[in-house]
C-alpha cells in the first residue's frame, strides 16, 4: 500500500460515542485500578481518569484513518500520543470527536511519521479534551516529502533524583482486559501472532502503558482531583509485557510542569521524552 496523500490535512466527520459509568470503570480497571481507588470504580460519586481521552482514539484510528490514509497496518507503530483535558471528563455522556491528518513527515528508511489529532466536544460544542498523536508507517517512508523538523529530547535533569516515584504492578491478564476499551488489535492476545512479529508472547497496549502513568501522575502530582490534570505527552520507547512492573518517576522543571519516564522491572525506560503539566490545588476562601 502507498500513502493517500489526498486525505492529508483533511478532517473527517464528527463521530459520536457514547460512554457508560460502567465504561469508565473498566478503563480504571484496565489501568490498574482497585477498590483503593473507590471513586474511579465505583458509580456512586464516579470520577473519570483523564487518559479515558484516550478510549475513542485507536477504534476511530483503526476504522477510518488506516483504511483512507492507506497505511500498511502491518508496519504501523504508535509512537507518541499527547492528552490535552479541557476540563473533567463527565463519568457518562455522548461526546463528538472530530480527526484530522494535520501532516506527515518523510523520515526514508525510517518511514513516514504521520501526526494526528483528535478533537473532543460536546453536544453544545464546548471542547472536553484533545488527542495529538504521533503515527509511524514504517513502509511508507521515501515517497518524497518533507523529513520535518527533529524532535527535541526531553529528559531527566542528570544527576537529580525523581520529586516522586510510583512503582505499580501489571497482571499476567492486563492485555486481555484492556483490549475491551476498543483497541482489539490481536497483537495483544494472539500468541501466533505475537511471535510472528517477532515478539515472545503478546504485548501490554502502549497506551495501557500510558494510562498507567497517567494514573501515577493523577494520584501523586493532582491529588486524585481530575480538574488538575491538564496535559500528558509521551512517546513509546520499549515493548512492555503484562506481567511487567511499572515504575513512573517525575521531575519538577517549572511550576506545574514535570519531566516523566516509566520504567520496566530491568530499569529500561518504556516511556519517554514525556512531559506532564498540572494545574495547583485549588484553594479555599476563608472569608
Amino acid at each position: 500500500m502507498t500513502l493517500n496523500l489526498d486525505k492529508l490535512g483533511h478532517i473527517w466527520d464528527p463521530v459520536p460515542i457514547t460512554h457508560t459509568a460502567d465504561q469508565v470503570i473498566l478503563y480504571a480497571l484496565g489501568i490498574g485500578a482497585d477498590r483503593e481507588e473507590l471513586d474511579f470504580v465505583y458509580e456512586r460519586k464516579l470520577k473519570v481518569f483523564p487518559t479515558f481521552a484516550t478510549a475513542p482514539f485507536m477504534p476511530l484510528f483503526f476504522e477510518r484513518f488506516v483504511p483512507e490514509a492507506g497505511l500498511n497496518l502491518a508496519g504501523v507503530l504508535h509512537g507518541e500520543q499527547e492528552v490535552i483535558l479541557h476540563q473533567p471528563i463527565p463519568s457518562a455522556a455522548t461526546l463528538y470527536s472530530t480527526l484530522r491528518w494535520d501532516s506527515v513527515d518523510d523520515k526514508g528508511s525510517k518511514g513516514a511519521f504521520l501526526h494526528v489529532t483528535l478533537e473532543t466536544r460536546d453536544e453544545a460544542g464546548t471542547p472536553i479534551y484533545t488527542n495529538c498523536a504521533l503515527v509511524i508507517d514504517r513502509t511508507a517512508g521515501g515517497f518524497g516529502g518533507e523529513r520535518g523538523p527533529r524532535s527535541e529530547p526531553i529528559r531527566p535533569p542528570a544527576q537529580q533524583p525523581p520529586d516522586f516515584e510510583v512503582t505499580y504492578q501489571t497482571s499476567a491478564n492486563q492485555a486481555v482486559l484492556y483490549r475491551l476499551n476498543g483497541d482489539k488489535n490481536p497483537l495483544h492476545i494472539d500468541p501466533g501472532l505475537a511471535q510472528a512479529l517477532g515478539f515472545k508472547k503478546p504485548i501490554l497496549h502502549g497506551l495501557c502503558t500510558y494510562g498507567f502513568t497517567g494514573r501515577a501522575i493523577l494520584h501523586t502530582l493532582c491529588q486524585s482531583d481530575p480538574s488538575r490534570f491538564r496535559s500528558f505527552r509521551a512517546r513509546f520507547k520499549r515493548v512492555v509485557y503484562p506481567g511487567d512492573s511499572l515504575t513512573i518517576q517525575g521531575w519538577q522543571t517549572a511550576p506545574g510542569r514535570y519531566t516523566i519516564q516509566t520504567l520496566n522491572q530491568e530499569g529500561k525506560v518504556v516511556l519517554g521524552n514525556a512531559e506532564a503539566n498540572v494545574a495547583p490545588a485549588k484553594t479555599q476562601d476563608s472569608s
